[in-house]
């Protein structure tokens, strides 16, 4: 499983969005690799108009929207 967090370096919502990923996918006994998108073209190649946005398996499901591990589970 591939879980990317699409936003800039230094976006604090960001950074926090993956540590719930992280945590979720851990949560959850999940094989998943969990990366950070900062390059702007891929964001906007996703489809992210506003960040932090989140995919899964390259399905885009939340945007500017700093979701909670019970969101992301």
């Amino acid at each position: 499983m591939l879980i990317q967090i699409y936003g800039k370096n230094m976006c604090s919502n960001c950074t926090k969005l993956m540590e719930n990923a992280k945590t979720a996918a851990g949560n959850l006994n999940l094989d998943a690799t969990v990366e950070k998108v900062t390059d702007i073209e891929k964001i906007t190649d996703a489809g992210v108009l506003m960040t932090p946005g989140l995919s899964i398996d390259g399905v885009l499901k939340s945007t500017g929207k700093l979701l909670s591990v019970e969101d992301i589970e």
